[in-house]
Formats: C-alpha cells, structure tokens, sequence
C-alpha cells in the first residue's frame, strides 16, 4: 500500500492528538451531570429547609442591664437533655467564665446565646425581653466571637479583620490591631495590611491567626463579647501575647468565657461550673475554693498540671 510521508504522518498525528481531548471529555460529560444534578439537590435541600431559629421583629437596644439565661433547657433529639434547668446572670459589664468537664454543655450554652439554636425549655432574657423577639441581625451585631478555631479567609489582613464592614478606617483598623498585639507582625508583613494570608490563614502562625481574631472582635466595639479561650497549642511566646491581648479584650466588657487559663479563672466576676448540662456551682474564684468541690478539684488539676 501507500506509505505516508513524513510531513503527513506528523500531521496525521497531530489531528489524532488533537481530537482525542474532546473525545475523552465527551465521555466525562455524563458523569459531570449526574455529580451536578446531586450537587444541586443538596444545595435546593438547604436552601428549602426550614431554618432552625427564626427571626424576631424587634430591633435589639444597647445591654443596659444584663443577660438572663432563665431555666433553659435544651435538646438536639428529643429525651437526651444537653442543658437543663440552667439559671445563669451575666450583668452588663461582667465577665462569666464557663468551667466544667468536656461536655458538659458550655459550648451548647454559647451557641443558645448567639441563638444558633434556640432553648428547648425556658428562655433567654437581655433587659426582661425574650431574644426570641429580636431580629437576628441586629441582636447577633451586639457580640463579638473569638473561637478555639480562628475563622480566617483567602483575603488580606485588613479584611480578615474588618469582616465586611466598608465603615471602618485604617486608623481604627490599627488601634484593634495594636490592642490584640497584632500590629507588629502584620508590619513586618510584604504587603502590612494588604497581604494574603491564604486559606484558613494558612500562611499564618496559630498565635497570629487568634490575634487576627481577637483584632476582629475588637473593631466591631462588641456589647458582649462571647469568647472560647484556646491557647493551648500554642507555644510560649505566642501564648503570652494571646493572653495579653485577651486581658485587655474583657476589660470593662460584658463577656461570657469557656475559660481554660488559671488567671483567665481567676480574673472572672463571676465562675459557672457547668456539668452534667446543669449548673452545678457558682461564684467568685475565692468563694468557689471555700466551698466548692468540682471547680476545687478542676482548679487543682489544672494548677499542677
């Protein structure tokens, strides 16, 4: 038969090369649609669901006096209580610190707060009022939340910490930066305040990443300040920052902590001992080590450990 020439086998080739891309992505189409199809009806499962808290109508006032926590129970599936009967009073410039054994319902308690979830039973009060009545916007803008784990995004600094607040100028930007002890890192910074911290603040220090947070919390100049203190993966350095900027954090604050420092303990107004999903004691530190006996102990373990 015919041989092909060089110049033609070469071009034969290249249109061989050149099809089959498309031939290969004309067999991934079906399974593309079957994924997007899925994808979709998760996504319209969410957007139809019904929302587990709804919005009151009211707009919620300054705290003029305190958050009441008023026998407030709690259930994720019905007959296995979380919460029950708790009774907790956070007066307007008091900081509360939640102690107690791992699960035993500090975490459920703070996001009954921030009314991610609403009670079971009982209510929750700021000034007399159910929270159940406010709108959720202008109620969950009178807090301010620093988390075990910092929420950071693929943006600059300043933006991680202004979280969408178009309001906000340079020179209060840098005041809440300086108060968490985070000015000087991001100075040092290629681009200060302008620079890409990556996904999650991966290209971050955990010590940098919660005084990130702490800044964040800071700006917003929040009415209550609800706080999960987690210096513990940290190393000395960085935890003797964190501390630093969370001491000046509270000052003269209203603030509801899961604490797990002794001195973050010590320094609290008040310390609810939760376990077991109930109020098991309450008081100062001193009162607490006269006459209690769970935070006696936790107190113990944690200052020898």
């Amino acid at each position: 038969g015919k041989q092909l020439a060089a110049d033609e086998l070469i071009t034969f080739l290249f249109l061989l090369f050149a099809i089959m891309q498309p031939i290969t992505a004309l067999f991934t189409i079906p399974g593309n649609i079957q994924r997007g199809i899925a994808a979709g009806e998760r996504v319209l499962a969410i957007l139809e669901a019904t929302p587990a808290v709804m919005s009151g109508t009211r707009r919620a006032p300054a705290v003029r006096d305190e958050l009441l926590l008023n026998n407030v129970g709690f259930e994720y599936r019905e007959g296995l209580p979380v919460l029950d009967e708790v009774i907790v009073s956070i007066k307007r410039g008091q900081t509360v610190a939640l102690v107690g054994p791992s699960g035993g319902g500090k975490s459920t308690l703070m996001d009954l707060v921030i009314r991610l979830y609403d009670p079971t039973s009982g209510g929750i009060l700021l000034d007399g009022v159910d929270i159940r009545e406010f709108d959720l916007e202008s109620y969950r803008s009178l807090f301010g939340i620093v988390t075990q784990e910092s929420i950071l995004f693929n943006d600059t600094v300043r933006n991680n910490i202004t979280y969408s607040r178009t309001d906000l100028d340079d020179e209060k930007v840098i005041a809440a930066a300086r108060m968490a002890n985070a000015h000087e890192f991001i100075s040092r910074m290629p681009d200060g305040y302008s620079t890409m911290i990556g996904d999650r603040g991966v290209l971050l220090s955990g010590g940098q990443r919660q005084r990130l947070a702490i800044a964040r919390a800071l700006v917003r100049d929040p009415q209550i300040l609800l706080f999960d203190e987690a210096t513990s993966a940290l190393d000395t350095e960085s935890e003797l920052l964190v501390q630093e900027a969370i001491n000046r954090l509270l000052v003269d604050r209203t603030a509801i902590v899961i604490a797990h420092r002794l001195s973050t303990i010590r320094n609290a107004d008040v310390i609810v001992v939760i376990d077991g999903g109930k109020v098991a004691e309450s008081g100062t530190h001193d009162e607490l080590i006269a006459n209690g006996t769970i935070y006696r102990k936790l107190y113990e373990v944690r200052a020898t450990s």
